[in-house]
């Protein structure tokens, strides 16, 4: 989620491609890796248990976090959407009206200050 969002928020303030996701990824990378690592230590100290299952779930737990945080989202997602572009921002027409806007990074506002800019310039 962070690093898609920052990546989309590059995008939105005018960076088109490669641009968007390496500077996303540059902003985001840090929080997904701190919280890899306090995940994975956390799930990793079931395994000093007695109990043989919390020690095989915190195993697989840990493990799972490895994949998914290293594998999965750093090098995979934006892999993927270095290779589409800006083709990985397109949405089709009848889903865009169906689906609510929400202007999370602020996209509206900044048009709305610049138009106020312009007309009191």
């Amino acid at each position: 989620m962070f690093l898609v969002s920052s990546m989309r928020e590059e995008y939105i303030h005018g960076k088109r491609g490669d641009r968007a996701v390496i500077n996303g990824y540059s902003t985001a990378s840090k929080v997904v890796v701190a919280a890899a690592l306090i995940m994975v230590s956390v799930f990793s100290s079931f395994i000093f248990t007695d109990d043989i299952m919390i020690k095989q779930i915190g195993f697989a737990l840990a493990f799972g976090i490895l994949v998914d945080a290293f594998l999965i989202r750093m090098i995979f997602v934006p892999a993927v959407m270095s290779m589409f572009g800006d083709k990985i921002w397109w949405l089709p027409k009848w889903l865009d009206r169906l689906l609510p806007n929400l202007d999370i990074e602020g996209e509206k506002l900044l048009q709305e200050l610049e138009k106020g800019e312009k007309q009191n310039n």
